[in-house]
Parts: C-alpha cells; structure tokens; sequence
C-alpha cells in the first residue's frame, strides 16, 4: 500500500511530518510518496531510502482562500499529492494543511462517489466502548435533508468497518429526543432516517440531544456542518477547561497531591483517550478515495496515526460499501 503525505502541509511541516511518515513505513510496512519541496524533504530523511519524493514548489498555507487554493496553487504539495490520488499513483492522501482547501480540493481533483451530493467531515469523538463519529463537523453547513440522509448512511458504513460497531446505532442531533423536536430540517430528515431505519438498512435510534451524544445514546450523530462544528469545538474547549480545572484541584494542596500521584496511571489514560496524537486524523467520508486531515499542529506521533486510520480507511473498503448502496441514498426526482 503506498500513501501519498502533504509533507509541507500544517504547522510543524516538513520536519514532523516526515518522522511520521517514516516512522508508518518501519511499523506499517506501507510505502511512502513524500510531497513538497525536494531539498526541504531531504534535509529531514536523515538518509533514509526506499522513499519517493515529488518535488512541489509551491504551499497551500492558512491564509489561502480555501475555496481557489489548489486551483490557484496547482504546483503545491496539496493539489500534486491529490493528482496523484486521482491518477491511481497512491491508496491514500494525509495532510495536516488547511481544512478548507484540503476538502475543496478532494472535491474538485479526487471528485465524490457518484451520486453523493457533499463529502462530509466525519470525526470519531473520544467516548463510549467505540468512541462517537460526529458526521458533519463543519464541510456543509448548510444541509439538505438528502444530505443527511446520505450522511447518516455513509457514517454507519464507516462505524462498522472503522470503529467496529456490529449495527452502528445513528441518531439525528435534536434539540429534544421527542420526534416532533427540531426544525423543518430536522423534521424531513427525521422521517427519511426513520423510513431507511424501517427497511432496515441503517439502525436509526431517532433524535439525539447534546447532553445524550457523550453518554452513549448513538454511535453515529448525524448533524448539518455548522451545529456539528459548535458541537466539536464546544467539546474540545470543555475538555481543555475540565483538565486544568482538575490540574488546579490536585495542585492545591499536599493531600491533593498525594491523592494525584496515587491516581497518575488512571489520570494519563483518561487524558491519553482524549488527546489528537491519539485520535489521528478526520476522515472525508463521501470522496472517491481515501484523504485524512490530520490536525495542524500534528507531530510525529498524530501524524503517524492520521497515516495508521489512512491505512485502515483503504483497507476497510467503505467506499465500496458506499457506492453498492447508493441507490438507497437518493431522493427520487418527484420527493
């Protein structure tokens, strides 16, 4: 398997991205095409062999307008490394660079499966024996209710195949778990969940508060982008807040210390669970081909696990899962 990296893309690039990469190709056994500025590239190999680099001049950065940067850009890391995922050079793409223009991108040169409407950002949360995919989490914010029909199906082939969910329950993100709750998105995309549920195709569970997503009521929230984002980042600053909260309560006194150091073991799983160097990366669910995002201020160890879900992502064969059950994803033209 070969897998294609945005070596220029994020924060900490060239440097950590390529001790990611290598370090996927000593544990992975995968094969690696490293993209970006060739001298850049090499000066961080140390002179390891064995990988291939495309030179790219150019680099996508967070102030590009995402919507024209790899059109405008077309010798940059991003746009050559998914040309040469749309030209059957690479299994997969992993770039920690801009979120935007990444998905832009995916879109424009990979293309979406045949009959998706939008790809769909879909990030596993650190909760429940699986952990939680929040599907979307910002690529669409504003959502058709076919939309999150397609989202909920692409989402539970996801949860099956990546995360392990024998009959990955879907639940709709509601102000309310009662089935009148909601808006009229909410209400159109209620019924077409709850019809796919009854002909069993997907393990519709219905509505989902906010206060019900952490305490395991789905494996799958299905959302539009925007309520989806103010969910994750909700979530990602409420962590942050608890975890120096707790830091401050251990500090504050002798006994309070003895209490952490007994406690230290557990207190680093829990943090281990929650944090991005762990998680790896976010899936673009809905694009003809792998590409993970990594986070942007990915180092060796959440690059070299955006690169292991990469792996496990064309391995598992979920867009085959996608484009077999496509038909089931549509609205007929008179609905």
């Amino acid at each position: 398997m070969r897998i294609i990296i945005d070596a220029m893309g994020g924060d900490n690039a060239p440097g950590e991205i390529v001790k990611g990469a290598l370090r996927a190709k000593k544990e992975l056994g995968v094969e690696l095409t490293l993209v970006g500025r060739e001298e850049d590239i090499r000066a961080c190999l140390g002179g390891e062999n064995g990988v291939e680099i495309v030179d790219a001049r150019e680099v996508v950065t967070m102030e590009d307008d995402p919507s024209t940067a790899t059109r405008r850009k077309k010798d940059s890391s991003m746009t050559v490394a998914l040309n040469l995922l749309r030209d059957g050079k690479g299994d997969a793409v992993v770039s920690a660079g801009s979120t935007g223009a990444l998905l832009t991108g995916a879109t424009l040169i990979v293309k979406r499966i045949k009959g998706i409407r939008r790809a769909a950002m879909a990030p596993v949360l650190p909760a429940g024996e699986h952990g939680i995919m929040l599907i979307d989490c910002g690529a669409n914010v504003d959502c058709t209710p076919e939309y999150l029909l397609q989202f909920a199906y692409m989402g539970s082939f996801y949860a099956k195949k990546m995360m392990g969910c024998e009959s990955p329950r879907v639940g709709l993100l509601n102000v309310g778990t009662e089935d009148t709750k909601g808006g009229e998105l909410q209400h159109q995309a209620f019924a077409l969940l709850k019809q796919a549920g009854d002909e069993g195709r997907i393990n519709f569970v219905g509505n989902v508060e906010g206060t019900g997503v952490f305490a395991g009521a789905a494996d799958v929230v299905v959302t539009d982008g925007f309520t989806g984002n103010v969910l994750l980042k909700g979530t990602e600053g409420a962590i942050s807040f608890m975890m120096n909260a707790l830091k401050g309560v251990f500090y504050k006194s002798t006994v309070n210390k003895l209490a952490a150091a007994v406690l230290k073991n557990d207190l680093k799983a829990m943090k281990k669970s929650m944090d991005v160097n762990e998680v790896g990366g976010t899936a673009f669910v809905g694009i003809s081909k792998p590409v993970i995002k990594a986070h942007g201020s990915s180092k060796e160890a959440a690059f070299f696990a955006a690169i292991r879900q990469a792996v496990a992502f064309v391995n598992a064969g979920v867009v085959a899962d996608i484009e077999n059950n496509i038909e089931y994803m549509k609205l007929k033209a008179e609905s």
